[in-house]
């Protein structure tokens, strides 16, 4: 069995404890309240405008009309209640 040299072994703790800090600031970065509201904010942002910066209207159409219903299904029912 040979033994490893003194200069193997540091330069392997020294490689291993940078590959651990990368990985603690990746889960730092991850979890960030800050970096967590600009991905969901981008993915929200994605659903309604594409790359080009046009809008998705096979996204807004159907939310616009779905809350229209909701609110035309609203006032009907006030005034039926009346």
């Amino acid at each position: 069995m040979a033994k490893a040299r003194p200069d193997d072994q540091v330069a392997e703790i020294e490689a291993i404890r940078e590959h651990l800090a990368d990985t603690v600031d990746a889960l730092i970065d991850r979890t960030s309240p800050k970096n967590i509201a600009r991905r969901g904010l981008a993915d929200l942002k994605a659903r309604f405008v594409d790359e080009t910066g046009s809008p998705r209207l096979e996204t807004i159409v159907p939310l616009v009309g779905g809350a229209a219903a909701v609110i035309a299904g609203i006032v009907v029912i006030r005034k039926l209640l009346r």
